[in-house]
């Protein structure tokens, strides 16, 4: 009921002042009063908005740009195809993309790894019921026998 008082009575007092007053925008009214700022406040809470939107987004490409760093990494290491994808993400990211510090000493620690296996130790310990210490000892073991055996030759 007060509604319908207020629409009559309220669009009869507009026209009688007959628009002299400036009025806001619904929108700009809404906006700004509904948050119990002024113009000039809102402007700068939605500048402020829109710098943390750009930092995040910034944030985000670099991780981004991380991610497919490691991406490629792994298949460089495995011999698999390129995907532009990650090409991309990381030409997009702009600065020098660098491996987290974390990644970058497991990464260093694969490569150990692998250096091991490929030698000759390595190549042996991959082979089933073969104890690398038995025949480290063994092969001394000869050698301490050959030393002594030369000595009591009496031919040398």
């Amino acid at each position: 009921m007060a509604f319908m008082v207020k629409h009559m009575i309220g669009g009869q007092l507009k026209d009688l002042t007959g628009g002299l007053t400036e009025e806001k925008t619904e929108g700009e009214k809404g906006e700004a009063g509904a948050k119990g700022m002024t113009q000039e406040e809102y402007e700068q809470y939605q500048q402020q908005l829109e710098e943390e939107k750009q930092e995040r987004d910034a944030s985000f490409a670099q991780k981004k740009a991380e991610r497919a760093t490691i991406r490629t990494h792994f298949r460089e290491k495995y011999r698999l195809p390129k995907n532009e994808l990650d090409e991309t993400q990381i030409q997009a990211a702009g600065e020098d993309v660098e491996l987290p510090t974390e990644l970058a000493k497991m990464i260093a620690e694969d490569n150990q790894e692998e250096k091991h296996k490929q030698s000759v130790l390595g190549q042996l310990s991959n082979i089933q019921n073969v104890d690398i210490d038995h025949l480290k000892d063994k092969a001394q073991a000869t050698l301490e026998e050959l030393k002594n055996s030369a000595e009591k030759c009496s031919l040398m």
